[in-house]
């Protein structure tokens, strides 16, 4: 008995499995800055609420970039929030 397995091979398939990955990379980014903040000892209630609410990988990625420097929670919000590459 053979086994349709078209479905995986699909626009439909292939745009699922994209839309699964970008939304790993959030998760992760959100998981790996917040891990990044509380120990630095700089995340709060307010900054915890705004890296959960961001969708943007880039983004994410920038404020990882400044959280491992800055002196203050202030600085990695404040560096301006275009991603930097």
């Amino acid at each position: 008995m053979a086994v349709d397995l078209s479905f995986f091979r699909s626009e439909t398939s292939e745009k699922l499995r994209d839309e699964g990955r970008a939304e790993g990379r959030v998760e992760s980014g959100r998981e790996s800055l917040l891990l990044l903040l509380t120990t630095r000892g700089l995340l709060d209630d307010a900054i915890r609420s705004r890296v959960t609410a961001c969708g943007d990988p880039d983004l994410l990625r920038a404020w990882f970039r400044r959280a491992l420097t800055a002196g203050t929670a202030e600085q990695i919000f404040t560096g301006g929030d275009e991603p930097t590459g």
